[in-house]
């Protein structure tokens, strides 16, 4: 099963947070947070514009991308969780 993106959407796999801290400390499963980053896995053909053409995104494939707490929905594809949600739910591209 693989997940077509629509319109402006984008399919995103969570990158998890560490497990232990800098220093070596292990975290405990009620201390992580919710992922605020991931890497893009699939991209929509972009917003349809009034005119009639469509906007590309910004991100492609493979762009490791940050995003809010709370933006997205979560869904499963082959056992893994994804999110999807629209370029504009996006906070930034990390680069190098």
């Amino acid at each position: 099963m693989s997940v077509k993106p629509l319109e402006d959407r984008i399919v995103i796999k969570p990158i998890e947070p560490e497990k232990k801290t800098k220093t070596g400390l292990y975290l405990p499963e009620s201390a992580k947070e919710r992922p605020m980053q991931g890497k893009v896995v699939a991209v929509g053909p972009g917003k349809l514009l009034e005119n009639g053409k469509r906007s590309a995104c910004n991100v492609k494939k493979g762009d490791t991308v940050l995003f809010g707490k709370y933006a997205g929905t979560e869904i499963e594809i082959k056992g893994n969780q994804h999110m999807i949600m629209r370029e504009s739910e996006l906070l930034g591209v990390i680069e190098g």
